[in-house]
C-alpha cells in the first residue's frame, strides 16, 4: 500500500544520500544481507526483552531492505539474483521476527499471543506467495493492505512503544485480509479475460 502510494518518489533523495556515502560503489546485495542480519539483532533483543532497541533495529532492518532498491535501480545494478535475494532474505526476515515474538510469549506462558503470532506467521508467508502465484499468471498484483512495509512500520512501533501483543492481533487480521484481497483480485481479473 504504501510502496503502491509513494513508488519510487524517494528515490532520488535516498540515492543523493547514498552516493554522498558510498559514491558509485554501493551494492544492492550488501544493503540486503545488512536488513537481514538488523532482523536477526532485533530478533535477539526481543528475546532479552529489549523491546526499545528491539524497535530501533526493526527500523534499521526497513532503512536497508529499501536502499537496496535503491542501489540497484540508481547505480544500473539490477539483476535477477539480487531480486530473488532479497525476495528470500526478506521471507527470511519476516518470520524469524515472528518467531522470536512466538518464542518470547511462550516463555511467558501467554499461549493466546503465542497462536496469534504463528497466525501472523502464515498471513506473513502468504502475501508474497499470493502475488508470486498471480504473476504466474500473469497478473501483477501489488494490490492490498499489509505489504512488507507497513508490517514492518507496525512491528517497529510495537516494540517501541511496547505494544506488540496488539500488534500481533493486527497482524493476524490484516496480513490473512490482505491474502483474500490477492485472491479476490486474481479472481476478478482472470474472470473479466
Amino acid at each position: 500500500m504504501i510502496g503502491n502510494r509513494i513508488g519510487h518518489r524517494l528515490d532520488p533523495s535516498i540515492s543523493y544520500v547514498l552516493r554522498k556515502l558510498h559514491g558509485s560503489r554501493g551494492s544492492p546485495n550488501l544493503f540486503t544481507v545488512l536488513g537481514f542480519f538488523a532482523t536477526l539483532l532485533a530478533s535477539v533483543l526481543i528475546l532479552r526483552e529489549l523491546w526499545f532497541s528491539a524497535g530501533l533495529a526493526i527500523i534499521l532492518s526497513g532503512l536497508f531492505d529499501l536502499f537496496d532498491g535503491v542501489v540497484a535501480r540508481e547505480l544500473g545494478k539490477v539483476t535477477a539474483f539480487g531480486g530473488f535475494l532479497d525476495s528470500v532474505l526478506d521471507r527470511y526476515s519476516d518470520l524469524i521476527l515472528l518467531m522470536a515474538l512466538a518464542i518470547h510469549y511462550m516463555k511467558r506462558g501467554e499461549l493466546t499471543l503465542v497462536i496469534i503470532a504463528f497466525l501472523a506467521s502464515i498471513g506473513t508467508a502468504l502475501i508474497p506467495y499470493a502475488r508470486a502465484r498471480a504473476e504466474t499468471a500473469g497478473i501483477p498484483c501489488t494490490i492490498g493492505l499489509m505489504e512488507r512495509a507497513e508490517r514492518i512500520i507496525l512491528l517497529s512501533v510495537g516494540a517501541l512503544s511496547h505494544c506488540m501483543g496488539l500488534i500481533l492481533w493486527v497482524l493476524a487480521v490484516l496480513t490473512h485480509f490482505t491474502v483474500l484481497q490477492r485472491i479476490w483480485y486474481v479472481w476478478k481479473t482472470l474472470r473479466s479475460r
